[in-house]
């Protein structure tokens, strides 16, 4: 294996750190409800930060399955969306420093990125590294954000409830980081917050802010989260509307509320018939709510999108 170092670049002025978590999102294959987008979003926006690596994007990307925007202005290219896969240096409102491993996902050389990461986790002392996205799931969007976690120690997460057994899954290069970095003796944690099927095409500011407040419980971090509690607020309102508007989707709602109470209650060890509205096997499926739910709310993703170009003009 060639030299994982001549993957990135690494500031030769580094500043002295004393056992940093680190957190990781790459963007490239699921993050419903851009809950890890706008998590990092609201970091980079609301915190100092200062870029310590850069890697090489060129020997990672396949730029043909995922090309860069460009802007075409009558006759002139003006812009290209360069891509970029950094680890960034910020602190957290208190001053605590922590890292942020961001950008897109490599589609190359996956053993060697994560060989040059863990070089990095050792160089910089990491004592903990914290993953995160969305994921899609048959849960409503008027019950608390749950997420699935894993770790690469079980004492890790002893305070969750597993929402799956063993399953088998498409890799991805965190889940790839998380499992060498495991072998290697270094502890990380990942959360999968879960999503609204209905609303996994569009930004849903509440998952990201779950997000934010599972790395917060997690690591002791001091985040911002106003601005994106605001948004979820307003983007909630939004969704109520439009449920209330439909009889039927008030039943869709109702339904995967009764689901999601019963396996609550189920892995909490209470009264599940209790919980129930009537018979279980009358409940629909997964797939039966969240199609039914997404072609009422689909307009949901693309009103924002208008709305938010309409202000721009």
């Amino acid at each position: 294996m060639r030299d994982p170092a001549d993957l990135y670049e690494l500031r030769s002025d580094l500043p002295e750190l004393s056992e940093p978590v680190m957190l990781v999102s790459l963007d490239g294959f699921v993050d419903a409800g851009a809950a890890g987008k706008q998590a990092v979003a609201t970091l980079l926006d609301g915190l100092q930060h200062t870029e310590l690596a850069t890697f090489d994007i060129d020997g990672l990307l396949d730029y043909r399955s995922r090309r860069p925007v460009m802007i075409f202005n009558e006759t002139t290219w003006v812009s290209y969306a360069e891509p970029k896969l950094s680890l960034t240096l910020l602190h957290d409102l208190e001053g605590t420093p922590f890292l942020l491993l961001h950008g897109l996902e490599p589609d190359r050389r996956w053993e060697g990125f994560t060989a040059a990461v863990r070089q990095l986790v050792e160089r910089l002392s990491v004592r903990l590294t914290v993953c995160f996205y969305g994921i899609p799931m048959a849960v409503p969007h008027t019950r608390p954000v749950t997420a699935t976690p894993h770790a690469t120690r079980p004492e890790l997460v002893t305070e969750h409830t597993p929402w799956a057994g063993r399953i088998q899954v498409p890799g991805t290069i965190m889940s790839l980081l998380e499992y060498r970095l495991g072998q290697a003796g270094h502890d990380v944690i990942g959360y999968a917050v879960h999503v609204p099927s209905y609303l996994a095409q569009s930004e849903y500011p509440r998952a990201g802010l779950a997000v934010l407040e599972y790395i917060a419980r997690v690591t002791g971090l001091v985040l911002p989260t106003e601005k994106l509690a605001e948004e979820a607020t307003r983007v909630d309102g939004e969704i109520n509307r439009q449920v209330e508007a439909s009889e039927e989707v008030q039943r869709v709602v109702r339904n995967l509320e009764a689901q999601y109470d019963n396996f609550m209650a189920v892995h909490n060890g209470l009264d599940v018939d209790a919980l129930l509205a009537g018979d279980e096997s009358r409940l629909p499926t997964a797939d039966e709510l969240g199609a039914e739910l997404e072609r009422f709310l689909a307009e949901h993703g693309r009103g924002s999108a208008e709305h938010d170009r309409g202000s721009e003009g």
